[in-house]
């Protein structure tokens, strides 16, 4: 097959087993498993590990509470309960953001309210939130995503001047740092997740990580039934804690290989990274974004991820926009969601297993997407 040409069009893939498996193979990981099917631990209500995390959990983001459950989801609605959201509240998060963000604040009998994102980093746009804020507004969801970073300092000026409460999603951001402090210990509360897909994972799971010991006795209150509805169970934190310990060398690895492949992608016409533009940010790479312009590029975004696809590499569309999947009778938009439009119909992620592959990988994926972009109009016509 001629080395030439993306494997769409007959050429030899870059990676012809495709992309790496998630999680990776961890002898810490299986040590705990074996460990805790030993001493019988992964039966166990209430056990050494989960323990174990919460107290690693605390030290590793400075916050003194921490609450373990079952989903960065459920994280999600606990942290909205604690904080009291109800029907007639209005809760402000950027139009562009995982599907639980907005389904959470429906299920409380809330009202989102959206406002714009920025295409270049794909965060919520602070400059607009000040006018979105009503009498109604109980709280700002603050998510960061595909390695983008909002400027929480800024973020929180606003939310103390304004006597409202900040949800910092940091699902996608496990580990990321802004001026040396963890994503996730600068809103009211804060949240992460351990889905199977996140950097570190127990299949399921997340937590919420925070300060005022008032909210976690609210949280206390509504999970606790004779014994906790939104559980993380101890087999889950029992692979979560060797994970935790090495997520920081991992990340400095993934932040090298994104610089490799920034500079590789910066010379493609039309195919753009994600942008840093808040200052002392390290951000933690889950879904790697990109910005594909088809007039430009040649391709329209389905188009290059399905060609990426079948040279091996998990690439896909973005999230959806959530002003593009729900009625509009649901939310309230605070402004026209140009940026969040553009992100909707243009954005690419690159799942993050490759990250932590070897330099030669990274070689060959830049080689892959410049392989595309030479034979754009052969791919669009094919």
């Amino acid at each position: 097959m001629p080395n030439d040409l993306p494997a769409i069009l007959g050429g030899e893939p870059a990676f012809p087993d495709g992309p790496p498996q998630w999680p990776i193979h961890d002898e810490s990981v299986i040590a705990a498993l074996q460990a805790a099917a030993v001493d019988g631990s992964w039966g166990r209500y209430h056990g050494p590990h989960t323990e174990q995390l919460k107290s690693d959990l605390a030290t590793w983001s400075g916050c003194s509470q921490v609450e373990l459950c079952s989903s960065g989801t459920a994280a999600s609605e606990l942290a909205l309960r604690s904080l009291k959201v109800q029907t007639g509240d209005e809760v402000i998060l950027a139009a562009y953001d995982y599907a639980a963000s907005f389904k959470n604040v429906l299920m409380l009998g809330a009202t989102p309210v959206l406002v714009d994102a920025n295409p270049a980093d794909f965060c919520i746009r602070i400059d607009q939130i000040e006018a979105a804020i009503t009498d109604a507004t109980k709280v700002v969801v603050v998510s960061h995503l595909h390695g983008g970073v909002v400027d929480m300092p800024a973020m929180m000026e606003i939310a103390n001047r304004k006597g409202i409460a900040i949800l910092e999603d940091a699902c996608q951001a496990t580990g990321a740092t802004l001026g040396g402090q963890r994503l996730g210990s600068f809103g009211t509360l804060g949240i992460v997740s351990f889905g199977g897909s996140k950097l570190i994972t127990a299949g399921r799971g997340g937590a919420i990580l925070g300060n005022d010991e008032q909210l976690f006795q609210r949280i206390h209150l509504h999970s606790f039934r004779g014994n906790t509805a939104y559980p993380l169970s101890e087999l889950q934190a029992a692979v979560l804690v060797p994970q935790l310990a090495k997520l920081e060398q991992r990340n400095r690895l993934r932040d090298e290989r994104v610089a490799a492949i920034a500079e590789a992608v910066s010379t493609i016409d039309g195919l753009s990274m994600v942008e840093q533009s808040t200052p002392n940010a390290m951000p933690a790479w889950y879904k790697l974004g990109m910005n594909l312009d088809p007039t430009v590029f040649g391709l329209e975004r389905d188009d290059f991820a399905a060609a990426a696809r079948a040279d091996g590499i998990a690439c896909d569309r973005s999230l959806h926009g959530l002003h593009t999947v729900h009625s509009k009778r649901r939310f309230k938009a605070g402004n026209d969601l140009v940026g969040a439009t553009a992100i909707n119909d243009h954005a690419l992620q690159l799942h993050h297993p490759i990250l932590l592959g070897a330099e030669e990988e990274i070689g060959r994926l830049a080689s892959a997407f410049v392989r595309i972009a030479q034979n754009a109009d052969r791919i669009k016509n094919r």
